[in-house]
């Protein structure tokens, strides 16, 4: 939030210079982003007085002798067609900066420093300036637009700075506000802390204003969305007369970025600003029925905002309409049929308070936020929306550009704008701090924020403003303390339980680091996306509508459809991360990821879900198989000390023939497979792709084996290949395990053929594997690995009916 110096002066004293006013800021919690003279890149610049002034001839330009008081006089060379004898205007000496300016010296293309030159044959020592030059509008100073000098006032000193005439040397704060403090995305708001952290007197604005005898005859408000809009007030302003806003109120709106519009306009403008409370003026000609209705928009109605766009709206929406139609999208922007004209003659002035989500939401879901609705997403209080309204009145009488009617409808909830009291131990909140902040203390704190407090005891009595919405119990008001008593006086201190530790990762971090090293070592990248999914990505794969995985916990205001749901697989994050890879020409890849699922125990949740850590593989590429995954899929259990066995399985967004089931032990934990061809279209992808899955969390509860030690064999291994034999149904890792389960000198198993056709009997399969075999103490003799082969085969026959393929 833009704040200028000047207009902060208007509430408060300031007897500090900027830089310190920002540390103050800062040390009661409020970041100052950036803070700058508004006048930051013009310099050398100061009140000349033409004492002569010759044109050259055939040219438009003049000579000029220009008085620059204690500086000298200089001759300086202009082309402004308001150049004359006695004029004073910005002279810029040799070494000044000023704005460099495009041909139609209104588009500012940089800063340049002025140099000793020299036009048509006549020596030019400096440059006369117009407003753009020196980064000056039309609203910060009266004149500044003209496309020429900027003339200076008559009694301005010769020789004098410029840069104080011309409100140059104004500050510009930007102000970082956080959520917590929507009171204070205002410049009263930040006033009222200025005032507190200076100690010094806070002015209020003026509020009061005369009311004529003057009625809107049959005038009425109704509210029906009493929950979306609890506080409406509209008030009647007749005898209008449009036209300009003085100076001073055009330049507060340009030091902040607004443009002057008109007298009315800028009243609604300006009260915003200055109190945080979005206001509204409707030309009350164009408002039929005599009648204001705050309602919820109907499935397909339209407006037509000022604009110029066009809505269609739904019943998530909330209008400001009169008897016959939407006039205006609360808290967003007014509508196109009832904007202040030039020849507006009675307005409408409203202001009210909505709720914050349902702006949040309409300004999201139509694209459109604005100044208002920024505020309002924040939060805005009733004690402003009264306040605002008063404000605006005095405004059109100090103004003199309208006369305020008796016709005030204020419709509300009955929410109090008076202080509410709160009693708090002011133990409890030294035991927040940490320390011992003296009672008296707290008092003069307490007193400069405006709570009113009284201390009985331990117990402290406080008065809190309606526009301190925030304020809610003890650790509120430790806060407002600490941060006014001072941060530096916290002594840092463990908590009672703390432990003195030497940091480090704990044992998990430390599998988990190791675990994406090791799939990093096999090609495979990690990927972090979002703990939200969309519904269509649970049809994407396929599931019925009785599916567990169905039973997401829906976000209450999400960032949109496509991220509405928590998510309950990691299936769908992998499985678009591979399409948008291809989408983009990466047609081969590994990717893999960590993240949690949220299981709800019921729905709706009553209490919090199950956050359930999960391992995800994603593979895809011309030269990836079913069997390259599960390759990864042992890197895991080999990384995590765990064995893993396969059984056949089906999935809905799987290949049904290559599909498995990962088990650790007995327990499922997980499942890999091919993805499924009818996925694979929806998801236009061009290669095939795979896909794995693993409960950490459950696997992570399973007993797992250790890292150990074991020596390089002292002798030479042998390898024997076996061409098997057996069902079509018998896996391959049932293969695997039986032959490691019959000989203790067998190490590896590995499977190199597969074959199915005429030289094998129907309802069988061949499948050939390389075994290896390591020694131990002695060297293996010819005859010894032929027994472990022969001991093997008994194995195998025995449990799996397979035999050698002769």
């Amino acid at each position: 939030m833009l704040v200028p110096l000047s207009w902060l002066k208007e509430y408060v004293d300031i007897n500090v210079e900027p830089a310190e006013l920002e540390k103050k800021l800062f040390s009661c919690g409020f970041e100052v982003e950036e803070a700058y003279e508004v006048g930051r890149d013009v310099s050398g610049i100061v009140v000349g007085l033409v004492e002569e002034c010759e044109p050259i001839p055939e040219t438009h330009l003049h000579v000029c002798k220009v008085n620059a008081g204690e500086k000298g006089t200089f001759q300086v060379c202009c082309g402004a067609d308001n150049v004359r004898t006695g004029g004073k205007f910005p002279l810029a000496l040799v070494g000044a900066s000023v704005y460099a300016t495009a041909k139609d010296h209104k588009t500012v293309e940089g800063v340049m420093t002025i140099k000793k030159g020299k036009l048509r044959g006549y020596d030019s020592e400096g440059m006369l300036c117009s407003g753009t030059e020196l980064g000056v509008s039309e609203d910060m100073y009266e004149g500044a637009g003209y496309n020429g000098l900027l003339e200076l006032p008559a009694d301005a000193a010769v020789g004098a700075d410029v840069k104080p005439i011309l409100g140059l040397d104004d500050w510009i704060f930007d102000v970082s506000i956080t959520a917590n403090r929507p009171d204070c995305q205002s410049i009263l708001g930040l006033a009222r802390e200025v005032a507190a952290v200076l100690d010094l007197p806070l002015k209020e604005p003026a509020y009061d204003y005369t009311e004529t005898e003057v009625k809107k005859d049959g005038f009425t408000v109704s509210v029906e969305a009493p929950d979306l809009c609890p506080r409406y007030i509209g008030h009647y302003v007749y005898d209008v007369k449009i036209g300009p806003s003085p100076a001073w109120m055009k330049r507060r709106l340009a030091l902040v970025g607004q443009t002057s519009i008109s007298n009315i306009v800028d009243i609604t403008n300006y009260v915003m600003l200055e109190m945080g409370q979005p206001m509204h003026a409707f030309d009350s000609e164009y408002i039929e029925g005599n009648a204001i209705v705050v309602r919820r928009a109907g499935n397909g109605e339209k407006i037509t905002t000022l604009d110029a766009q066009e809505y269609t709206l739904n019943e998530n929406n909330l209008v400001i309409c009169d008897g016959a139609k939407a006039v205006a999208l609360a808290g967003v922007m007014g509508g196109l049929n009832s904007e202040i004209r030039d020849t507006t003659k009675a307005v409408l002035f409203e202001s009210a308070k909505f709720a914050r989500d349902n702006i949040r939401k309409t300004a999201r879901a139509l694209g459109k936020r604005t100044d208002a609705s920024a505020k309002y997403e924040k939060g805005v209080d009733e004690y402003s929306t009264v306040h605002a309204m008063k404000r605006a009145l005095h405004l059109i009488e100090e103004l003199g550009c309208g006369k305020v009617s008796s016709t005030h409808v204020d419709v509300n909830t009955g929410n109090s704008i008076d202080p509410r009291e709160m009693k708090v131990s002011l133990r409890k909140v030294n035991d927040v701090l940490g320390i011992e902040v003296p009672a008296q203390d707290v008092l003069h704190i307490m007193t400069n924020l405006n709570f009113a407090p009284a201390i009985n005891g331990d117990e402290l009595t406080i008065q809190v403003p309606a526009y301190r919405e925030d304020m809610d119990s003890y650790p509120d008001v430790a806060e407002e303390v600490i941060r006014m008593y001072g941060y530096e006086h916290v002594i840092p201190t463990f908590m009672p339980d703390a432990l003195v530790t030497t940091g480090g990762m704990n044992a998990r971090q430390k599998k988990e680091l190791k675990l994406k090293k090791d799939l990093c070592a096999q090609g495979a990248f990690e990927c972090i996306h979002y703990s939200f999914f969309s519904p269509s990505d649970l049809d994407l794969i396929g599931l019925s509508a009785d599916a567990p995985e169905r039973n997401a916990i829906r976000i209450l205001n999400p960032i949109n459809e496509e991220l509405s749901l928590m998510r309950t697989t990691l299936a769908p994050s992998m499985l678009n991360a591979i399409a948008r890879n291809q989408k983009k020409g990466n047609l081969e890849g590994r990717l893999f990821e960590i993240g949690k699922k949220f299981i709800a125990k019921e729905l709706p949740l009553t209490e919090y879900p199950d956050e359930r850590e999960t391992f995800c593989i994603g593979i895809f590429g011309e030269k990836e198989s079913f069997f390259t995954l599960k390759g990864l899929a042992e890197r895991v259990a080999q990384s995590l000390y765990v064995k893993f066995t396969y059984e056949s399985a089906e999935t809905t967004f799987t290949h049904p023939f290559q599909t498995a089931n990962i088990l650790c032990g007995e327990t499922k934990v997980g499942y890999l497979g091919k993805v499924a061809y009818p996925v694979a279209e929806k998801l236009d992808l061009r290669t095939d792709a795979y896909i794995l899955e693993i409960d950490l969390k459950l696997l992570n509860t399973l007993p797992a084996g250790k890292a150990s030690f074991e020596p390089l064999p002292k002798f030479p291994g042998e390898t024997r290949d076996l061409a098997l034999v057996m069902d079509k149904n018998v896996t391959c890792g049932q293969v695997e395990n039986c032959i490691l389960s019959a000989c203790k000198n067998a190490k590896r198993v590995t499977l190199f053929d597969k074959y199915e056709g005429g030289q094998i009997a129907p309802g069988k399969k061949s499948m050939a594997f390389t075994v290896e075999f390591v020694a131990g103490e002695e060297p293996f003799a010819a005859e010894t690995v032929d027994g472990f082969v022969k001991k093997i085969l008994k194995n195998l026959k025995f449990h799996l009916d397979i035999d050698l393929r002769q």
